[in-house]
């Protein structure tokens, strides 16, 4: 019987590892797993937890108001630390690149407990950008044993850093499990019409239908945004680009999931008004086709995904899960570590540039052919099998 630790802090973490965690539940003729969350992100991850129906082992708790990099990273240090010695796991895995995904890989190197790194090798080369996820997913993959990388292209960069390449496999991406998992889920009417009805009297949010558009022809664009490189001038100009298509777009309608951080919400409501508790506001402001609403659950954002015409974001992740869905994305960033959709052309890099922005949504919303070929690309991060890779590989691993 082998003891394997799985550790993650945060939302995309817990989406992207979830698949992985009910499968090596369902082994425990072979291994015992056992989870172990850091709650870097409190509210967000036990979203997560609730819809995948994961119940931590340990649960550290370590988020507190206005935590920094140093908080997150002394206290998951020093509180995984009690954990590992309790546990004295054959193996240690991570995902991606947060904090908490660094600090459990240095932990476990303290204590000589090998790791395994799944999303490995995706790089920007650019230790500021993002920040500090380059970092964090460059130290953990020096740190790790065992490298599950999504694509060839993540596998050539941890080649290229002299890791062995048998140590290295090339399996897909898990978010893509994990997306189609919960695409699934929504296939029923039943489902999509309580979907639907939350949208509606929550948000005042009619959704349109698969194909991006609802019965008065108006397109949605959903919109992410929260990148620490982007807080100041790059959020101004966000916001800015987005007031400008909606009052240039009256049959457009922009939903932008407003997340947390108080240098995200400032921006976003000093630029494009109210919350949509207090739409007549907003409606005086003539926005009446955009919608500022709270952070959703992972459930109901997939939902918005499908229901989208196109995406304009910062997130990683959105990068992976757009084009699975056949939607175009727009990446408001300077630098992407995840490439193979530029190449593939699922996804363009605008950057924080107002008028770049606005450029490449008209250019979408406007020309159907530039569209079709975004929408219609090859997602190149995955098939939804992923995971049974990782579990197949870490069998035969462990056992050798």
């Amino acid at each position: 019987m082998r003891k394997i630790l799985i550790v993650f802090g945060t939302r995309p973490e817990a989406i992207k590892l979830a698949p992985l965690v009910q499968k090596l539940k369902a082994e425990s003729l072979k291994l015992k797993a056992t989870i172990c969350v850091t709650a870097q992100h409190r509210e967000m991850l036990d979203q997560v937890l609730n819809l995948f129906e994961i119940t931590p082992n340990y649960d550290l708790n370590i988020m507190t108001n206005n935590q920094d990099l140093f908080d997150v990273t002394i206290r998951s240090l020093q509180r995984l630390k009690k954990v590992l010695e309790k546990e004295r796991p054959d193996l240690v895995i991570v995902q991606g690149d947060t904090t908490t995904s660094f600090v459990a890989s240095l932990a476990s190197y303290y204590m000589q407990i090998p790791v395994a790194h799944v999303e490995a090798g995706l790089r920007t080369y650019n230790k500021y950008n993002p920040f500090p996820e380059e970092k964090n997913r460059h130290l953990t993959g020096v740190l790790a044993d065992y490298h599950f990388a999504p694509t060839e292209w993540a596998k050539n960069n941890l080649l290229k850093e002299n890791i062995p390449e048998e140590k290295i496999w090339v399996t897909g991406n898990t978010v893509i499990d994990a997306l189609l998992t919960v695409v699934r889920s929504q296939k029923s009417v039943a489902r999509q019409k309580g979907l639907n009805k939350y949208f509606r009297e929550k948000w005042n949010l009619t959704l349109p239908t698969d194909s991006g558009t609802n019965t008065n022809n108006s397109k949605l664009i959903l919109v992410t945004g929260h990148r620490r490189e982007s807080f100041g001038g790059g959020f101004k100009n966000i916001c800015l680009a987005l007031r400008e298509i909606a009052q240039n777009n009256p049959n457009v309608t922009i939903v932008y999931p407003v997340h947390l951080n108080p240098n995200v919400q400032k921006p976003v409501y000093e630029i494009l008004g109210p919350t949509q508790t207090n739409r007549k506001d907003q409606i005086k402001k003539n926005q009446k086709n955009l919608f500022l609403i709270d952070p959703l659950d992972y459930e109901p954002f997939v939902y918005l995904m499908s229901k989208s015409y196109l995406i304009l974001t910062d997130s990683g992740g959105i990068q992976e899960e757009a084009p699975a869905l056949g939607k175009p994305v727009l990446v408001m960033r300077d630098t992407t570590e995840r490439p193979e959709g530029v190449e593939a052309g699922t996804v363009r890099l605008v950057g924080t540039n107002k008028d770049r922005i606005i450029e490449e949504t008209q250019r979408l919303l406007e020309n159907p052919k530039s569209y079709e070929e975004m929408s219609k690309a090859m997602n190149p991060y995955g098939d939804g099998k992923a995971t049974q890779r990782i579990v197949d590989i870490l069998l035969r691993e462990l056992w050798a």
